[in-house]
């Protein structure tokens, strides 16, 4: 079996954005930031083999923080027993923002873990998705409710606030809207930092996966005549593609067998623009979650098993998160999933991986939830996912063949 490999510099963060920040590189990864944290935490256990030490190890690294706030279900006789929905949310707010700039979420995941806790399923919010957000006053700013997309809920929640305050508020704004509009009061919740996951692949070394198609970066390359990094494409202010820089060949991740270091891992990751079917946000989720399910495999059969890796690994997995925990001690979260492999998650398409877009006034281009889309959400809801993916088998996304690391 052979792999490919292409050595690139990192990639930095975009210039900073007006009071509707455009879309910087690093959020665009935290749609798989933050399914793969969160559920590092909950596949801990599976490796620890029970070890209380290392567990308490684990878990005493994360930052715990009330996010759910109203919109959390009652934590008095919580158990961990039953379905469990978990709140995931990857923001893009910037290192030493400016505190009158809105923070938006730019990855909004639902965990969904039946009352059997067999495995688990991946539901993504559109971030673009039409939604109404409620009336919210958060002691310095209050917003009035109305239609809008569903990123501007944490936006408008946290809005006139700074540091902790600012997530908290924000969460719990993006979680009422979460409940309205799906009937799912989350068990818990989490924001996971891009930082921290990078660690996490770091510690790994690299991540050995299946490319399903050639994947032309828009952000990395090299110049034709030093060889030195450059930018094969101008890029708009929305973060898409303009046009070619002539001199400049870009990174290609070609179809098949894939070791990418954690420079690679993150660009391939990005990429939306260039790819094969135009299918923009949508492949780039399908890549992702792809890569969710290869580091998670990775984490599962080397990483901690690795007396080497381990603690560099724990540590990188506490920073990664900022966690509710539904007033049920993570310890218990992580051995109540210890079941739960990465062959085990299911990853699903809102839409069926298709834009159902429309121009609303006020708004601009928003996504509109088709009818099915609702009905898995009622699914999630319900715990009958099961029922849904049988009777949907296309909206399931293809992880693609599981490949052992180089």
């Amino acid at each position: 079996m052979s792999y490919a490999s292409t050595t690139v510099s990192e990639p930095s963060d975009g210039p900073a954005g007006s009071r509707r920040p455009a879309r910087r590189p690093w959020p665009r990864w935290a749609r798989w930031c933050v399914a793969v944290g969160a559920t590092l935490a909950t596949l801990s256990a599976v490796a620890l083999g029970g070890s209380a030490f290392l567990l308490h190890s684990a878990t005493s690294k994360i930052t715990r923080q009330d996010l759910l706030g109203a919109a959390a279900a009652s934590r008095q006789h919580q158990t961990i027993t039953g379905a469990k929905n978990i709140l995931l949310v990857g923001v893009d707010a910037r290192p030493n923002q400016d505190a009158s700039e809105l923070v938006r979420s730019d990855s909004i995941i639902l965990l969904h873990i039946p009352a059997d806790h067999s495995q688990a399923y991946l539901v993504s919010l559109p971030r673009d998705s039409l939604v109404t957000i409620p009336a919210y006053d958060n002691g310095a700013t209050s917003y009035g409710g109305g239609q809008n997309k569903i990123n501007a809920a944490f936006a408008f929640g946290g809005r006139g606030l700074t540091g902790a305050s600012a997530t908290s508020h924000g969460f719990e704004l993006l979680a009422l809207t979460v409940r309205d509009l799906t009937g799912i009061t989350p068990d818990a919740g989490a924001i996971i930092d891009f930082q921290g996951f990078k660690k996490i692949v770091q510690v790994l070394g690299q991540v050995c996966m299946y490319v399903d198609e050639t994947t032309t970066s828009i952000h990395v390359g090299h110049d034709d005549k030093t060889g030195e990094r450059a930018a094969p494409y101008k890029i708009n202010p929305d973060g898409t593609v303009n046009q070619r820089i002539p001199g400049v060949t870009p990174n290609v991740y070609a179809k098949g067998n894939q070791c990418l270091d954690p420079t690679q891992a993150l660009d391939f990751v990005r990429q939306r623009d260039l790819l094969a079917n135009k299918d923009f946000d949508y492949g780039r989720q399908r890549h992702q979650q792809q890569f969710i399910k290869a580091v998670l495999r990775q984490v599962v059969t080397e990483g901690l098993n690795s007396p080497t890796k381990l603690p560099g690994l724990l540590s990188a997995v506490g920073q990664a998160m900022t966690v509710d925990d539904g007033g049920l001690p993570l310890e218990d979260w992580a051995f109540a999933m210890s079941g739960i492999r990465p062959d085990s998650i299911t990853t699903i398409k809102t839409n069926n991986g298709t834009f159902n877009s429309r121009t609303v006034p006020g708004v601009g281009s928003a996504e509109i939830l088709s009818p099915t889309s609702l009905q898995l959400l009622q699914a999630v809801r319900d715990d009958t996912v099961d029922a849904f993916v049988a009777a949907h088998p296309d909206w399931v996304t293809d992880s693609g063949p599981a490949v052992p690391a180089h």
